[in-house]
Protein backbone atom coordinates (compact mmCIF):
# COMPACT_ATOMS: atom_id res chain seq x y z
CA UNK A 1 0.00 0.00 0.00
CA UNK A 2 1.12 3.76 -1.06
CA UNK A 3 0.92 6.26 1.95
CA UNK A 4 -0.55 8.85 -0.18
CA UNK A 5 1.18 11.88 1.36
CA UNK A 6 4.03 10.15 -0.22
CA UNK A 7 2.34 9.26 -3.90
CA UNK A 8 3.11 11.50 -6.48
CA UNK A 9 2.11 9.53 -9.22
CA UNK A 10 -1.41 10.77 -10.17
CA UNK A 11 -2.38 14.00 -12.07
CA UNK A 12 0.40 16.70 -12.15
CA UNK A 13 2.09 14.80 -9.32
CA UNK A 14 -0.43 14.32 -6.85
CA UNK A 15 -2.25 11.09 -5.48
CA UNK A 16 -3.52 8.73 -7.67
CA UNK A 17 -6.70 9.15 -5.10
CA UNK A 18 -7.31 12.64 -6.04
CA UNK A 19 -7.99 11.56 -9.88
CA UNK A 20 -10.92 9.29 -8.44
CA UNK A 21 -11.90 11.92 -5.73
CA UNK A 22 -12.07 14.87 -8.94
CA UNK A 23 -14.35 12.69 -11.61
CA UNK A 24 -16.44 11.63 -8.33
CA UNK A 25 -17.33 15.16 -7.52
CA UNK A 26 -17.28 16.21 -11.07
CA UNK A 27 -20.48 13.72 -11.65
CA UNK A 28 -22.17 14.57 -8.44
CA UNK A 29 -22.18 18.41 -9.59
CA UNK A 30 -22.98 17.39 -12.90
CA UNK A 31 -26.08 16.00 -11.33
CA UNK A 32 -26.43 19.46 -8.49
CA UNK A 33 -25.74 22.16 -11.38
CA UNK A 34 -28.09 20.59 -13.92
CA UNK A 35 -30.99 20.35 -11.70
CA UNK A 36 -30.00 23.68 -10.37
CA UNK A 37 -30.12 25.28 -13.41
CA UNK A 38 -33.46 24.44 -13.99
CA UNK A 39 -34.95 24.18 -11.03
CA UNK A 40 -36.62 27.93 -10.89
CA UNK A 41 -37.46 27.86 -14.49
CA UNK A 42 -39.53 25.18 -14.04
CA UNK A 43 -41.41 25.95 -10.41
CA UNK A 44 -42.17 29.62 -12.15
CA UNK A 45 -43.37 27.37 -15.36
CA UNK A 46 -47.08 27.56 -16.35
CA UNK A 47 -48.40 24.48 -15.52
CA UNK A 48 -49.93 24.30 -19.58
CA UNK A 49 -46.19 24.43 -20.50
CA UNK A 50 -45.26 21.60 -18.00
CA UNK A 51 -44.00 23.55 -15.03
CA UNK A 52 -45.29 24.01 -11.76
CA UNK A 53 -46.87 27.58 -11.90
CA UNK A 54 -45.09 28.86 -8.72
CA UNK A 55 -44.90 32.83 -7.98
CA UNK A 56 -40.99 34.35 -8.58
CA UNK A 57 -41.14 35.07 -4.69
CA UNK A 58 -42.35 31.41 -4.18
CA UNK A 59 -40.09 29.43 -6.52
CA UNK A 60 -37.09 32.10 -5.28
CA UNK A 61 -37.92 31.06 -1.63
CA UNK A 62 -37.79 26.94 -2.32
CA UNK A 63 -34.38 27.57 -4.32
CA UNK A 64 -32.90 29.49 -1.35
CA UNK A 65 -34.63 26.58 1.05
CA UNK A 66 -33.21 23.58 -1.57
CA UNK A 67 -29.62 25.24 -1.86
CA UNK A 68 -29.35 26.17 2.16
CA UNK A 69 -30.41 22.86 3.16
CA UNK A 70 -28.05 21.37 0.89
CA UNK A 71 -25.02 22.51 2.86
CA UNK A 72 -27.02 22.76 6.21
CA UNK A 73 -27.52 19.28 6.22
CA UNK A 74 -23.33 18.69 5.89
CA UNK A 75 -23.08 19.49 9.37
CA UNK A 76 -24.48 16.20 10.47
CA UNK A 77 -22.92 14.42 7.63
CA UNK A 78 -19.72 15.67 8.72
CA UNK A 79 -20.35 14.34 12.21
CA UNK A 80 -21.30 11.14 11.16
CA UNK A 81 -18.45 10.31 9.06
CA UNK A 82 -15.79 11.38 11.92
CA UNK A 83 -18.16 9.53 14.51
CA UNK A 84 -19.68 6.81 12.79
CA UNK A 85 -19.63 5.76 9.11
CA UNK A 86 -16.20 6.72 7.80
CA UNK A 87 -15.69 9.39 4.90
CA UNK A 88 -15.63 6.98 2.36
CA UNK A 89 -19.23 5.07 3.24
CA UNK A 90 -20.73 8.26 3.95
CA UNK A 91 -19.62 9.32 0.45
CA UNK A 92 -21.12 6.25 -1.40
CA UNK A 93 -24.68 6.15 0.61
CA UNK A 94 -24.88 10.09 -0.11
CA UNK A 95 -24.52 9.63 -3.70
CA UNK A 96 -27.23 6.83 -3.55
CA UNK A 97 -29.81 9.24 -2.25
CA UNK A 98 -28.64 12.03 -4.71
CA UNK A 99 -29.01 9.64 -7.65
CA UNK A 100 -33.04 8.68 -6.56
CA UNK A 101 -33.56 12.18 -5.44
CA UNK A 102 -33.30 12.96 -9.37
CA UNK A 103 -34.88 9.93 -10.83
CA UNK A 104 -37.67 10.69 -8.24
CA UNK A 105 -37.81 14.12 -9.58
CA UNK A 106 -38.28 12.89 -13.43
CA UNK A 107 -41.87 11.64 -12.21
CA UNK A 108 -44.31 14.72 -13.02
CA UNK A 109 -46.09 14.91 -9.45
CA UNK A 110 -45.55 17.57 -6.81
CA UNK A 111 -45.22 14.83 -4.39
CA UNK A 112 -42.48 13.02 -5.63
CA UNK A 113 -40.42 16.90 -6.77
CA UNK A 114 -40.58 17.22 -3.29
CA UNK A 115 -39.56 13.78 -2.35
CA UNK A 116 -36.67 13.94 -4.93
CA UNK A 117 -35.37 17.14 -3.64
CA UNK A 118 -35.23 15.77 0.09
CA UNK A 119 -33.63 12.98 -0.91
CA UNK A 120 -30.84 15.50 -2.20
CA UNK A 121 -30.44 17.21 0.52
CA UNK A 122 -29.92 14.49 2.78
CA UNK A 123 -27.37 13.01 0.39
CA UNK A 124 -25.07 15.87 -0.70
CA UNK A 125 -25.14 16.39 3.34
CA UNK A 126 -23.38 12.93 3.18
CA UNK A 127 -21.26 13.31 -0.02
CA UNK A 128 -19.92 17.15 0.13
CA UNK A 129 -17.95 17.40 3.23
CA UNK A 130 -16.81 14.03 3.19
CA UNK A 131 -15.41 13.85 -0.15
CA UNK A 132 -13.78 17.24 0.11
CA UNK A 133 -12.39 15.64 3.83
CA UNK A 134 -10.90 13.05 1.79
CA UNK A 135 -8.73 15.60 -0.54
CA UNK A 136 -7.40 17.02 2.25
CA UNK A 137 -6.35 13.27 4.00
CA UNK A 138 -4.49 12.60 1.17
CA UNK A 139 -2.03 15.01 1.68
CA UNK A 140 0.82 15.46 4.88
CA UNK A 141 0.71 17.76 7.19
CA UNK A 142 2.80 20.52 5.44
CA UNK A 143 2.58 19.19 2.11
CA UNK A 144 2.58 22.48 -0.42
CA UNK A 145 0.92 20.40 -2.80
CA UNK A 146 -2.51 20.94 -0.95
CA UNK A 147 -3.96 24.09 -2.39
CA UNK A 148 -2.80 23.09 -5.34
CA UNK A 149 -4.66 19.79 -5.08
CA UNK A 150 -7.51 21.80 -3.79
CA UNK A 151 -7.53 23.77 -6.84
CA UNK A 152 -7.39 20.67 -9.51
CA UNK A 153 -10.18 19.03 -7.30
CA UNK A 154 -11.70 22.39 -7.77
CA UNK A 155 -11.99 21.85 -11.58
CA UNK A 156 -13.45 18.84 -11.37
CA UNK A 157 -16.71 20.89 -9.85
CA UNK A 158 -17.17 22.97 -12.42
CA UNK A 159 -16.37 20.55 -14.96
CA UNK A 160 -19.30 19.25 -14.42
CA UNK A 161 -20.99 22.39 -13.61
CA UNK A 162 -20.23 23.24 -16.98
CA UNK A 163 -21.32 20.54 -19.31
CA UNK A 164 -24.77 19.99 -16.83
CA UNK A 165 -26.75 23.46 -17.72
CA UNK A 166 -25.80 22.33 -21.57
CA UNK A 167 -27.30 18.91 -21.15
CA UNK A 168 -30.39 19.62 -18.33
CA UNK A 169 -30.59 22.62 -19.88
CA UNK A 170 -31.35 21.25 -23.66
CA UNK A 171 -33.54 18.85 -22.75
CA UNK A 172 -35.58 21.06 -20.42
CA UNK A 173 -35.96 24.20 -22.51
CA UNK A 174 -34.61 23.39 -26.19
CA UNK A 175 -37.68 23.08 -28.93
CA UNK A 176 -35.87 21.44 -30.92
CA UNK A 177 -35.76 18.58 -28.37
CA UNK A 178 -39.45 19.21 -27.62
CA UNK A 179 -39.94 18.57 -31.18
CA UNK A 180 -38.34 14.97 -30.95
CA UNK A 181 -40.89 14.27 -27.97
CA UNK A 182 -43.43 14.86 -30.30
CA UNK A 183 -42.01 12.94 -33.01
CA UNK A 184 -42.27 9.95 -30.46
CA UNK A 185 -45.92 10.34 -29.64
CA UNK A 186 -44.98 11.82 -26.50
CA UNK A 187 -45.65 15.11 -24.29
CA UNK A 188 -43.36 18.15 -25.05
CA UNK A 189 -44.27 19.88 -21.59
CA UNK A 190 -42.51 16.45 -20.38
CA UNK A 191 -39.01 17.69 -21.18
CA UNK A 192 -38.19 19.10 -18.09
CA UNK A 193 -38.35 15.88 -16.28
CA UNK A 194 -35.87 14.42 -18.62
CA UNK A 195 -33.96 17.41 -17.65
CA UNK A 196 -34.15 16.10 -14.19
CA UNK A 197 -33.52 12.27 -15.23
CA UNK A 198 -30.21 13.21 -16.52
CA UNK A 199 -28.99 14.72 -13.98
CA UNK A 200 -30.07 11.04 -11.71
CA UNK A 201 -27.74 9.51 -14.56
CA UNK A 202 -24.94 11.85 -13.80
CA UNK A 203 -24.79 10.98 -10.40
CA UNK A 204 -24.76 7.13 -11.10
CA UNK A 205 -21.67 7.34 -13.55
CA UNK A 206 -20.38 9.59 -10.87
CA UNK A 207 -20.97 5.93 -8.06
CA UNK A 208 -19.79 3.67 -10.81
CA UNK A 209 -16.27 5.67 -11.17
CA UNK A 210 -16.17 5.88 -7.62
CA UNK A 211 -16.40 1.80 -6.90
CA UNK A 212 -13.98 1.00 -9.48
CA UNK A 213 -11.30 3.36 -8.15
CA UNK A 214 -11.78 2.57 -4.22
CA UNK A 215 -8.59 0.96 -4.09
CA UNK A 216 -6.91 4.49 -4.30
CA UNK A 217 -8.52 5.61 -1.43
CA UNK A 218 -7.49 2.79 1.14
CA UNK A 219 -5.49 5.27 3.00
CA UNK A 220 -8.04 7.67 3.53
CA UNK A 221 -11.66 8.04 4.82
CA UNK A 222 -11.64 4.80 6.89
CA UNK A 223 -14.86 3.76 9.68
CA UNK A 224 -13.50 5.45 13.15
CA UNK A 225 -11.98 2.89 15.47
CA UNK A 226 -13.86 2.47 18.67
CA UNK A 227 -16.27 0.23 20.69
CA UNK A 228 -19.33 -1.32 19.67
CA UNK A 229 -20.84 0.49 22.66
CA UNK A 230 -19.27 3.91 21.06
CA UNK A 231 -20.12 3.60 18.38
CA UNK A 232 -24.41 2.65 18.78
CA UNK A 233 -24.07 5.48 21.50
CA UNK A 234 -22.60 8.21 18.74
CA UNK A 235 -25.11 6.89 16.12
CA UNK A 236 -28.01 7.63 18.30
CA UNK A 237 -26.80 10.76 18.56
CA UNK A 238 -26.09 11.47 14.82
CA UNK A 239 -29.18 9.78 13.90
CA UNK A 240 -31.45 11.83 16.46
CA UNK A 241 -29.47 15.01 14.88
CA UNK A 242 -29.89 13.72 11.23
CA UNK A 243 -34.02 13.26 11.64
CA UNK A 244 -34.47 16.28 13.48
CA UNK A 245 -33.20 18.42 10.60
CA UNK A 246 -35.08 16.09 8.13
CA UNK A 247 -37.89 16.41 9.71
CA UNK A 248 -37.53 19.83 9.65
CA UNK A 249 -36.78 19.79 5.70
CA UNK A 250 -39.74 17.52 5.23
CA UNK A 251 -42.08 20.37 6.89
CA UNK A 252 -40.25 23.01 4.69
CA UNK A 253 -40.79 21.47 1.77
CA UNK A 254 -44.69 20.61 2.53
CA UNK A 255 -45.37 23.48 5.04
CA UNK A 256 -44.87 25.52 1.72
CA UNK A 257 -47.97 24.36 0.66
CA UNK A 258 -49.92 25.41 3.94
CA UNK A 259 -48.01 27.92 5.17
CA UNK A 260 -46.62 30.11 2.47
CA UNK A 261 -43.02 30.92 1.29
CA UNK A 262 -42.55 33.92 3.23
CA UNK A 263 -43.97 32.42 6.78
CA UNK A 264 -41.65 28.96 5.79
CA UNK A 265 -38.52 31.34 4.91
CA UNK A 266 -38.71 33.01 8.52
CA UNK A 267 -38.24 29.31 10.03
CA UNK A 268 -35.25 28.68 8.20
CA UNK A 269 -33.90 32.04 8.88
CA UNK A 270 -33.72 31.38 12.59
CA UNK A 271 -33.00 27.58 12.77
CA UNK A 272 -29.93 28.81 10.77
CA UNK A 273 -29.27 31.41 12.95
CA UNK A 274 -29.91 29.23 16.00
CA UNK A 275 -28.33 26.19 14.58
CA UNK A 276 -25.11 28.86 14.59
CA UNK A 277 -25.23 29.99 17.58
CA UNK A 278 -25.97 26.76 19.65
CA UNK A 279 -22.88 25.19 17.56
CA UNK A 280 -20.28 27.75 18.86
CA UNK A 281 -21.29 27.72 22.34
CA UNK A 282 -21.31 23.85 22.35
CA UNK A 283 -17.67 23.85 20.44
CA UNK A 284 -16.19 26.49 22.03
CA UNK A 285 -17.60 26.55 25.51
CA UNK A 286 -17.62 22.72 25.89
CA UNK A 287 -16.41 20.04 22.79
CA UNK A 288 -12.69 21.96 21.77
CA UNK A 289 -9.32 21.48 23.91
CA UNK A 290 -7.46 24.40 24.72
CA UNK A 291 -5.17 24.19 21.83
CA UNK A 292 -7.54 23.73 19.17
CA UNK A 293 -9.85 26.60 19.95
CA UNK A 294 -7.62 29.36 17.87
CA UNK A 295 -7.57 27.62 14.56
CA UNK A 296 -11.16 27.03 15.00
CA UNK A 297 -11.88 30.88 15.88
CA UNK A 298 -9.67 31.28 12.20
CA UNK A 299 -12.17 28.99 10.48
CA UNK A 300 -15.37 30.48 12.21
CA UNK A 301 -14.22 34.65 11.16
CA UNK A 302 -13.49 33.12 7.86
CA UNK A 303 -17.09 31.63 7.98
CA UNK A 304 -18.62 34.83 8.48
CA UNK A 305 -16.77 36.42 5.08
CA UNK A 306 -18.20 32.68 3.29
CA UNK A 307 -21.60 33.75 4.18
CA UNK A 308 -21.51 36.95 2.01
CA UNK A 309 -19.09 35.73 -0.71
CA UNK A 310 -22.04 33.23 -1.36
CA UNK A 311 -24.88 35.44 -0.26
CA UNK A 312 -23.31 37.57 -3.75
CA UNK A 313 -22.61 34.43 -5.63
CA UNK A 314 -25.43 32.03 -5.14
CA UNK A 315 -27.03 34.78 -7.55
CA UNK A 316 -26.36 32.83 -10.01
CA UNK A 317 -29.03 30.63 -9.85
CA UNK A 318 -31.48 33.05 -8.88
CA UNK A 319 -31.77 37.13 -10.03
CA UNK A 320 -28.63 36.24 -12.45
CA UNK A 321 -30.81 33.84 -13.64
CA UNK A 322 -33.69 35.80 -13.98
CA UNK A 323 -31.96 38.84 -15.39
CA UNK A 324 -30.42 35.91 -18.46
CA UNK A 325 -34.04 34.79 -18.91
CA UNK A 326 -36.18 37.90 -18.88
CA UNK A 327 -33.38 40.71 -19.97
CA UNK A 328 -31.18 39.12 -21.96
CA UNK A 329 -30.58 38.71 -25.24
CA UNK A 330 -30.43 34.66 -25.98
CA UNK A 331 -28.35 34.77 -28.90
CA UNK A 332 -24.85 34.82 -30.11
CA UNK A 333 -24.35 35.21 -34.18
CA UNK A 334 -28.14 34.11 -34.62
CA UNK A 335 -28.02 31.05 -32.88
CA UNK A 336 -30.26 31.14 -29.85
CA UNK A 337 -29.92 29.14 -26.87
CA UNK A 338 -32.08 28.63 -23.36
CA UNK A 339 -31.52 30.93 -20.98
CA UNK A 340 -30.22 28.24 -18.35
CA UNK A 341 -26.99 28.14 -20.82
CA UNK A 342 -25.64 31.19 -19.08
CA UNK A 343 -25.27 28.96 -16.17
CA UNK A 344 -22.09 27.17 -18.16
CA UNK A 345 -20.61 30.49 -18.56
CA UNK A 346 -18.58 30.80 -15.24
CA UNK A 347 -17.76 27.19 -14.65
CA UNK A 348 -15.95 27.35 -18.53
CA UNK A 349 -13.86 30.60 -16.85
CA UNK A 350 -13.47 27.88 -13.68
CA UNK A 351 -12.13 25.15 -15.47
CA UNK A 352 -9.65 27.10 -17.94
CA UNK A 353 -8.69 29.12 -15.35
CA UNK A 354 -7.91 26.60 -12.00
CA UNK A 355 -5.07 25.08 -13.50
CA UNK A 356 -3.68 28.63 -13.93
CA UNK A 357 -4.42 29.15 -10.44
CA UNK A 358 -3.39 25.78 -9.01
CA UNK A 359 0.31 26.31 -10.41
CA UNK A 360 0.44 29.66 -9.06
CA UNK A 361 -0.60 28.02 -5.55
CA UNK A 362 1.54 25.34 -6.08
CA UNK A 363 4.93 27.15 -7.24
CA UNK A 364 4.57 30.57 -5.05
CA UNK A 365 3.20 28.29 -1.99
CA UNK A 366 5.45 30.14 0.29
CA UNK A 367 5.88 33.06 -1.38
CA UNK A 368 1.92 33.92 -1.98
CA UNK A 369 -0.46 35.94 -0.26
CA UNK A 370 -2.51 34.60 3.12
CA UNK A 371 -5.23 32.76 3.21
CA UNK A 372 -7.54 36.18 4.36
CA UNK A 373 -5.99 38.15 1.63
CA UNK A 374 -7.23 35.77 -1.10
CA UNK A 375 -10.74 35.83 0.72
CA UNK A 376 -10.64 40.22 0.56
CA UNK A 377 -9.54 39.20 -3.35
CA UNK A 378 -12.68 37.29 -4.03
CA UNK A 379 -14.74 39.28 -2.45
CA UNK A 380 -13.55 42.48 -4.03
CA UNK A 381 -13.90 40.56 -7.78
CA UNK A 382 -18.11 39.64 -6.57
CA UNK A 383 -18.93 43.44 -6.17
CA UNK A 384 -17.24 44.59 -9.25
CA UNK A 385 -19.22 41.86 -10.88
CA UNK A 386 -22.45 43.21 -9.44
CA UNK A 387 -21.30 46.57 -10.25
CA UNK A 388 -20.98 45.65 -14.23
CA UNK A 389 -25.08 43.93 -13.75
CA UNK A 390 -25.91 46.90 -12.26
CA UNK A 391 -24.54 49.20 -14.96
CA UNK A 392 -26.33 46.67 -17.66
CA UNK A 393 -29.56 47.18 -16.53
CA UNK A 394 -29.35 50.75 -16.36
CA UNK A 395 -29.43 49.79 -20.51
CA UNK A 396 -32.82 48.29 -20.57
CA UNK A 397 -35.12 49.94 -22.23
CA UNK A 398 -38.97 48.96 -22.57
CA UNK A 399 -38.95 45.41 -24.23
CA UNK A 400 -35.48 45.68 -25.35
CA UNK A 401 -32.72 43.05 -23.71
CA UNK A 402 -29.12 43.50 -22.79
CA UNK A 403 -26.07 42.02 -25.05
CA UNK A 404 -24.86 38.52 -23.26
CA UNK A 405 -21.59 39.79 -23.40
CA UNK A 406 -22.68 41.67 -19.43
CA UNK A 407 -23.76 38.58 -18.43
CA UNK A 408 -20.16 36.76 -19.67
CA UNK A 409 -17.98 39.54 -17.97
CA UNK A 410 -20.14 39.07 -14.80
CA UNK A 411 -18.93 35.50 -14.69
CA UNK A 412 -15.66 35.98 -15.60
CA UNK A 413 -14.89 38.31 -12.90
CA UNK A 414 -17.01 35.85 -10.42
CA UNK A 415 -15.11 32.91 -11.41
CA UNK A 416 -11.76 34.30 -10.53
CA UNK A 417 -13.21 35.57 -7.12
CA UNK A 418 -14.44 32.04 -6.95
CA UNK A 419 -11.08 30.27 -7.14
CA UNK A 420 -9.83 32.88 -4.93
CA UNK A 421 -11.69 31.91 -2.12
CA UNK A 422 -13.71 28.65 -2.62
CA UNK A 423 -10.55 25.90 -3.13
CA UNK A 424 -8.75 28.12 -1.02
CA UNK A 425 -11.17 28.03 2.27
CA UNK A 426 -11.85 23.92 1.70
CA UNK A 427 -7.94 23.50 1.85
CA UNK A 428 -7.48 26.36 5.13
CA UNK A 429 -10.36 24.51 6.72
CA UNK A 430 -8.47 21.03 6.11
CA UNK A 431 -5.81 22.59 8.02
CA UNK A 432 -6.88 24.31 10.63
CA UNK A 433 -9.36 21.21 11.28
CA UNK A 434 -8.40 19.08 14.44
CA UNK A 435 -7.76 15.80 12.89
CA UNK A 436 -10.34 14.33 15.18
CA UNK A 437 -12.74 17.17 13.90
CA UNK A 438 -11.95 17.59 9.89
CA UNK A 439 -15.77 16.14 8.68
CA UNK A 440 -17.53 18.55 11.49
CA UNK A 441 -15.42 21.35 10.30
CA UNK A 442 -15.74 20.99 6.74
CA UNK A 443 -19.75 20.68 7.23
CA UNK A 444 -19.29 24.20 9.19
CA UNK A 445 -17.54 25.56 5.83
CA UNK A 446 -20.52 24.08 4.01
CA UNK A 447 -22.95 25.31 6.70
CA UNK A 448 -21.47 29.34 5.53
CA UNK A 449 -22.72 28.18 2.22
CA UNK A 450 -26.31 27.07 3.46
CA UNK A 451 -26.40 31.16 4.84
CA UNK A 452 -25.20 32.30 2.14
CA UNK A 453 -27.36 30.72 -0.13
CA UNK A 454 -30.49 31.31 1.95
CA UNK A 455 -29.62 35.28 1.73
CA UNK A 456 -29.14 34.69 -1.80
CA UNK A 457 -32.99 33.22 -2.47
CA UNK A 458 -34.01 36.04 -0.04
CA UNK A 459 -32.56 38.98 -1.81
CA UNK A 460 -33.66 37.42 -5.26
CA UNK A 461 -37.42 38.09 -4.30
CA UNK A 462 -37.00 41.73 -4.69
CA UNK A 463 -36.43 40.85 -8.44
CA UNK A 464 -40.36 40.43 -8.98
CA UNK A 465 -40.19 44.52 -9.30
CA UNK A 466 -38.44 43.84 -12.21
CA UNK A 467 -37.92 47.45 -13.36
CA UNK A 468 -34.41 48.97 -14.62
CA UNK A 469 -34.19 51.11 -11.04
CA UNK A 470 -35.23 48.36 -8.85
CA UNK A 471 -32.63 46.30 -10.52
CA UNK A 472 -29.94 48.77 -10.05
CA UNK A 473 -31.18 49.01 -6.25
CA UNK A 474 -30.89 45.26 -5.80
CA UNK A 475 -27.32 44.52 -7.50
CA UNK A 476 -25.96 47.95 -6.40
CA UNK A 477 -26.57 47.03 -2.68
CA UNK A 478 -24.88 43.62 -3.24
CA UNK A 479 -21.96 45.31 -4.76
CA UNK A 480 -21.63 47.55 -1.75
CA UNK A 481 -21.96 44.50 1.07
CA UNK A 482 -19.58 42.85 -0.87
CA UNK A 483 -17.23 45.51 -0.78
CA UNK A 484 -17.48 46.61 2.84
CA UNK A 485 -16.32 43.00 3.61
CA UNK A 486 -13.40 42.72 1.43
CA UNK A 487 -11.88 46.10 2.70
CA UNK A 488 -13.33 44.93 6.61
CA UNK A 489 -11.26 41.60 5.81
CA UNK A 490 -7.68 43.13 4.27
CA UNK A 491 -7.76 44.88 7.21
CA UNK A 492 -8.37 42.10 9.78
CA UNK A 493 -5.96 39.49 7.50
CA UNK A 494 -2.63 40.51 9.59
CA UNK A 495 -4.08 39.39 12.82
CA UNK A 496 -6.33 36.57 11.34
CA UNK A 497 -2.85 35.38 9.94
CA UNK A 498 -0.75 35.67 13.65
CA UNK A 499 -3.87 33.51 15.24
CA UNK A 500 -3.12 30.65 12.24
CA UNK A 501 0.48 29.88 13.51
CA UNK A 502 2.30 28.25 10.86
CA UNK A 503 -0.64 27.40 8.60
CA UNK A 504 -0.80 29.94 5.36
Amino acid sequence: MVDSTLDRSGIGGHPRGLTTLFFTEMWERFSYYGMRAILLLYMKTAVENGGLGFSVPKSTGIVGAYVGSVYLMSVPGGWLADNVLGARLAVLIGGIAIALGHFSMALPTLTSFYIGLILIVLGTGLLKPNISSMVGGLYGENDARRDSGFSIFYMGINLGALIAPLVCGFLAQDTRFKTFLSSLGLRPESSWHWGFAAAGVGMTLGLMQYLRGGNRLATVGHTPQQTTQEALKKAAGGALTTITLSLLIIGLYFGDEAFGTQEISKVIKWVLIAGVIIGLIYLFGWYLRKEEKKPVAVICILFVFSVLFWAAFEQASSSLTLFADTFTRNRILGFDFPSSWFQSAEPIFLVALAPLFSLIWLKRADRFTSSPMKFSFGLLLASLSFVIVAYASTLITGKNSVSPVWLTVVYLLQAIGELCLSPVGLSTTTKLAPARLTGLMMGVWFLSISLGNYAAGWVAGFFEEGSPDALVSLFGKVALITLVAAVALAVMSSSIRKMMGKVN
